[in-house]
């Protein structure tokens, strides 16, 4: 398993030789100018919620390569009205995919599309594949249904909001991997806006201090499983 950091909320992973893309936000993210979204592969996009920080880039890359979208019941319904191949899921539902099995877990946020459409529940995801267990949390507050996952899954890395302000802060995200009992973290939702900068040398002494490891990936970076 390969994931790779797009930026943002953005990630890439690759499962049994099959990509899949997470809340593509990268074209107007100025920090990720260097990635071009008509290279980026994609048999799946995950989506998180329907906020234009997750979606931005979902019906440029979908209609390219007629990735199949799998969101919520209401977001999926809102592409599958545009024309798109999409999979519906809800919390505490599962899938068998050809990469694996996804679970759609719950978050705590808000979630609208740009035009104002109602965009569901937002979600977190789930994900095993190749041997290989992660969790996916998109945008969320701290939550007590963090301490479910481990009931079921035995994660090898969590990847984790940590830009405070409309997330989970650092401090938040070290509960958080008590809760979900995985001590390999790898934070996202950081420093794309003032709102949301952190001291990334700060952020890694204190998960190093609870005996966590914290990975903080620089853009287009890819780490392996």
């Amino acid at each position: 398993m390969i994931i790779t950091f797009y930026g943002h909320a953005s990630l890439g992973l690759q499962i049994k030789g099959i990509n899949i893309l997470v809340d593509p936000f990268i074209s107007a993210n100025e920090q990720a100018s260097h990635i071009d979204i008509d290279e980026l592969k994609a048999d799946f996009i995950l989506i998180t919620h329907a906020h234009q920080d997750h979606t931005l880039d979902v019906e440029a890359i979908a209609k390219r390569t007629n990735a199949t979208i799998v969101s919520n019941a209401e977001v999926a319904g809102y592409y599958e009205k545009k024309g798109f191949t999409t999979h519906a899921m809800n919390h505490g539902g599962s899938w068998d995919f050809d990469f694996g099995r996804l679970k759609m877990v719950n978050a705590i946020h808000s979630s609208s599309f740009a035009d104002g459409t109602y965009g569901g529940n937002p979600a977190g995801f789930v994900i095993e594949g190749e041997h290989k267990n992660i969790y996916i949390a998109g945008d969320t507050a701290l939550t007590m249904d963090m301490k479910l996952i481990p009931m079921r899954t035995k994660l090898d890395l969590a990847i984790l909001p940590i830009g405070n302000n409309f997330t989970m802060d650092i401090e938040d995200a070290i509960i958080a991997s008590d809760f979900i009992q995985c001590d390999k973290i790898l934070g996202y939702h950081y420093d794309t806006f003032g709102f949301i900068e952190i001291d990334h040398a700060e952020a890694k002494r204190k998960f190093f201090d609870k005996d966590k490891d914290l990975m903080l990936l620089e853009i287009g970076e890819s780490l392996e499983l």
